[in-house]
């Protein structure tokens, strides 16, 4: 059984539309960002504040198909394990059909068993399901959980 994070969402774009919005990191993830997002081994580093960080590469872009972004170093001040996502994935796999889109995330590696699986679950599920789809849709990500 598949215990890593999965996300499905919808929305009417086309899949190159979604790949270049994806790569807009900080347009719907509440995230700063430094690097390069948009193509195939661009690099970028993830900051949410204080010292963390998270070093990015973008290991897989198959246009209108599918993004994966493999996490190296990181550090999670917050967490005992503070490389908890080192050596995780990042995973965008997208669907058209009769223009819209299907989108399913997996977090490859974030597993219930891990620390920061209960903050990061419903973290993602805002990200994703809220922020990024409203993206999609309006042009806007949503910041503000629920």
């Amino acid at each position: 059984m598949d215990n890593n994070f999965n996300i499905s969402i919808s929305a009417g774009i086309s899949a190159d539309e979604a790949i270049k919005k994806i790569s807009k990191v900080t347009e719907w993830w509440g995230v700063n960002i430094s690097g390069n997002t948009a193509k195939q081994n661009d690099e970028f580093i993830i900051k949410m504040g204080g010292d963390s960080f998270f070093n990015c590469t973008v290991t897989e872009l198959i246009p209108g198909k599918r993004i994966v972004w493999l996490i190296g170093d990181c550090y999670m001040p917050w967490y005992t394990d503070k490389t908890e996502w080192a050596g995780t994935r990042l995973i965008f796999d997208i669907n058209e059909h009769g223009g819209a889109i299907d989108l399913h995330f997996t977090h490859e590696g974030l597993t219930p068993g891990l620390e920061c699986y209960k903050d990061c679950k419903p973290g993602w599920t805002h990200w994703i399901a809220n922020s990024l789809r409203s993206y999609f849709i309006t042009g806007k990500g949503e910041f503000k959980q629920r």
